[in-house]
């Protein structure tokens, strides 16, 4: 048995079996070998199993993302089979006397770099391809199981840390619990376990290679305690305790279908924040009124090249329909910081989160932003659309951003295209959006406060530093003031302004928000029941 404490980010209480992301840069040891043709005999069943695998995944990203996104595991196939890659690899074996971990680790390192060295842009691309070849050999040779998460059991993810673009392909009613070694209070995987109400530690000192995938582990979001291999005794505990668990869920559930109205007769919106088309059913299974915040820069993670505007309309289009009339808020693409996609080519920052990102991107890059606009404009006929733009500073970025939609619309008229023009806002999530926002809600139809990016630029904390969490402080006066005053701006020009952020779904400032005037909160999807019954209480 290994008892390990944490940092909890969400509450509950879950066992089952691990599933253990290694990061694929692990170093890879040298080993001297005598017996160098049983070595390319393993490298030959490990490239056969690793063919087999790309094959699996190409029929199943054809169906669900269609051939021009799956081309790329026909793409890893070919470069599996490339002559030169395979004779460097033998070439080392024989020549060096090493293992074939080794020899495909050193050789996928020096293709990538010769690639990267390249002045075609198609090439400098192919260097992460033949890491992820040479990865995936890595971990066949090792005897690693490559974690399915489509076909695997209901599982708790243990990993050093997750990415967005990790997470995103994740299928999410696998997941049990989270337990990383390091990630933040504030990062997309703590924000993911609330929204799937799912408990997850951080900071969790497990040494991933002592624990392997089918270890049975609890995950305590109560006490901060993830145990490996529990006792009897304890097993027993936890099952008593999940069931508990489950059971005051049941309560919730009664909630269902009642208004979100105070005692003395004040109604607030309570919606949902998703990142993917998946998500709307933890919205509609929570009762959620709308969706508050659609993170769209999710439909750009975990692929190779951007999402078509057709692409982007089929999965805008099936939100709104399938909400039936409820408001949609989608967010516009948010991509930088802490969430990358490769292909942009956004390059290395000093300080990414006050960097090129999200509004920035697509004020500059225009052609990325007026396809999403085109694909969202054409989305809003089906339903109750509204957009909102994150990250703004200023006036002349609102008056930039209407120019552009305005294009746009000449655009679709020109092809004589369905359109209809939604109803826009911003997200308020810097001091300057704050200390303008009389003039911001001039222009616009509506504000959404983000509460973590709102806190990090106005503490200068930045939120994804775990060693800052102490100093993270989201109900620092200063931050409970601005939320105040972009309200009270909001309704005197005669706008609704609410709360997107992460702040929203905290209990103990429920009556505050409400008191202050908040016309709307949007929330993970489990916590709309919990506030609900907090709001009928006030």
């Amino acid at each position: 048995m290994i008892k390990l404490s944490g940092k909890p980010v969400y509450q509950g209480i879950a066992m089952g079996p691990a599933a253990v992301l290694r990061k694929e840069d692990q170093p890879v040891k040298r080993i001297r070998i005598a017996d160098t043709e049983t070595e390319i005999a393993r490298l030959k069943k490990a490239g056969k199993e690793a063919s087999q695998q790309l094959q699996k995944l190409y029929e199943k990203a054809k169906k669900e993302v269609g051939e021009s996104s799956a081309a790329i595991f026909e793409v890893h196939q070919m470069m599996l089979e490339d002559d030169d890659y395979l004779d460097a690899i033998h070439s080392m074996i024989c020549t060096e006397m090493v293992n074939a971990e080794f020899a495909v680790a050193m050789t996928g390192d020096n293709f990538a770099a010769m690639f990267v060295g390249m002045d075609d842009d198609y090439m400098k691309a192919r260097a992460a391809d033949v890491k992820d070849i040479s990865n995936r050999l890595i971990r066949n040779l090792s005897g690693e199981k490559e974690i399915d998460f489509a076909s695997m059991e209901p599982s708790v993810i243990v990993a050093d840390d997750l990415t967005p673009s990790e997470t995103v392909q994740m299928d999410k009613e696998k997941i049990l619990a989270f337990v990383t070694v390091h990630g933040s209070a504030n990062s997309h995987t703590s924000i993911l376990a609330r929204m799937m109400n799912i408990p997850a530690l951080i900071g969790v000192p497990v040494n991933l290679n002592e624990i392997r995938s089918g270890m049975t582990v609890m995950v305590d979001g109560f006490r901060g305690e993830a145990v490996f291999e529990p006792s009897e005794e304890i097993g027993m505990a936890a099952r008593e305790r999940i069931q508990k668990e489950q059971d005051k869920i049941k309560l919730l559930q009664e909630l269902k279908g009642k208004e979100n109205r105070t005692k003395d007769g004040r109604t607030i919106n309570i919606y949902a924040n998703i990142g993917s088309v998946s998500d709307v059913g933890y919205a509609l299974e929570n009762d959620a009124g709308g969706i508050g915040l659609f993170r769209s820069e999710f439909l750009y993670l975990g692929r190779d090249d951007y999402p078509s505007e057709e692409e982007q309309f089929q999965a805008y289009r099936q939100v709104v329909q399938t909400m039936a009339g409820k408001k949609v808020i989608i967010r516009t693409l948010d991509i930088g910081a802490d969430k990358q996609a490769d292909y942009f080519d956004l390059g290395k920052e000093d300080n990414p989160a006050m960097g090129y990102r999200a509004i920035r991107i697509c004020l500059k890059e225009q052609e990325i932003f007026c396809t999403q606009l085109r694909a969202l404009l054409r989305a809003a006929v089906y339903g109750n659309l509204s957009v909102m733009y994150p990250m703004i500073t200023s006036v002349d970025e609102v008056t930039k951003i209407y120019e552009i939609v305005e294009r746009v619309k000449e655009e679709l008229d020109t092809n004589g295209i369905p359109y209809k023009v939604p109803e826009q806002g911003i997200m308020i999530e810097t001091p300057a959006a704050v200390m303008i926002s009389d003039e911001l809600a001039e222009m616009v139809d509506f504000f959404s406060i983000g509460t973590n990016d709102l806190t990090q630029y106005t503490l200068a904390v930045d939120r994804q530093n775990e060693r800052l969490d102490d100093f993270y402080n989201p109900h620092h006066k200063a931050i409970l003031k601005m939320i105040q005053m972009v309200v009270d701006n909001a309704h005197i020009a005669g706008k609704w302004a609410g709360i997107c952020g992460e702040l929203g779904a905290d209990p103990k400032l429920t009556k505050r928000f409400i008191d202050m005037g908040i016309d709307e909160l949007s929330v993970a999807p489990s916590m709309i029941l919990p506030l609900r019954e907090i709001v009928r209480e006030i």
